[in-house]
């Protein structure tokens, strides 16, 4: 009988996911900053994510560090290195983040599978933009954030937000984590793993649990959090917000992005490293 190890990833392997999951994917926010916006009539295209580098990891590697991996480099690059921070409030999109690929990570128990992957890629960020819609519909609707309603439409929140989802992810969903995903993950899967030590995951040998009851118990009382947060942040209970001068600069950004390539090269180099003495 396989041991433990054997069966699934170790402490340091999932250390090695979580960190280059931060570092890919904080690296990623940050050049979505330098990419515009294309305003064509009332819809607005604009990359919202890179998500598909997260749920690629998950999707190949421990689900649970490449999603707080993600959720963590989107606080630090895209919050922290960018001078500012917004409190309590950025425990929403923590949560939020880390319970959209955590579960695309779950759905997917073959990744070899094109149809696993698929409603995977599609399912987390639709999970993680309809959980931010229903927090900011909830905050208006507590009073705790003002909104500029459509005249004799007292509904609109609902519309604008309903608009927002399909809209991002349509367009962010599809092209910047269904399809690259969806080319990825059945390409890397058997020749990535190796990289850091570890087996390619399998229905056998996965010791990542399933999707399962207890899991979406979790996933909603998480979910609970993030609107409870949200709307104490939003009523002015944040404790610690600050934003620095610099915040946002163009300079910020190039240093975010430095920072974060040195940490990815610095894991990925580590990451053989262990493997090649492992294997040794």
């Amino acid at each position: 009988m396989s041991s433990i190890a054997e069966r699934g990833a170790t402490q340091s392997q999932k250390l090695m996911v979580f960190v280059l999951s931060m570092s890919l994917y904080g690296l990623a926010t940050l050049i979505s900053e330098l990419i515009p916006s294309i305003q064509i009539g009332i819809v607005e295209l604009s990359v919202e994510f890179f998500l598909f580098i997260p749920l690629t990891l998950a999707m190949l590697f421990d689900p649970l560090s490449a999603a707080l991996g993600a959720a963590t480099g989107e606080l630090v690059f895209s919050e922290i290195m960018l001078g500012q921070f917004g409190g309590l409030g950025e425990l929403e999109k923590f949560l939020t983040v880390t319970i959209g690929v955590y579960i695309a990570g779950l759905m997917v128990r073959n990744p070899k599978s094109v149809k696993q992957v698929a409603i995977a890629a599609i399912t987390g960020p639709a999970i993680q933009l309809a959980m931010s819609a229903v927090v900011d519909i909830v905050k208006v609707q507590v009073a705790v954030d003002d909104f500029e309603a459509v005249a004799g439409l007292p509904e609109s929140v609902f519309a604008t937000e309903g608009f927002a989802f399909l809209n991002d992810l349509c367009f962010s969903g599809i092209l910047f984590c269904l399809l690259p995903t969806l080319f990825l993950v059945p390409r890397l899967y058997g020749k990535i793993e190796p990289l850091l030590g570890c087996k390619p995951r399998t229905a056998d040998n996965d010791a990542a649990p399933a999707l399962s009851g207890h899991v979406i118990g979790w996933s909603v009382v998480g979910f609970i959090v993030a609107i409870v947060v949200a709307c104490v942040s939003k009523a002015g209970m944040s404790i610690i917000e600050w934003e620095a001068e610099w915040a946002e600069s163009q300079t910020a950004i190039f240093v975010g992005i430095a920072v974060a390539a040195v940490i990815a090269l610095v894991a990925g180099f580590w990451a053989r490293r262990s493997a090649q003495l492992k294997n040794a």
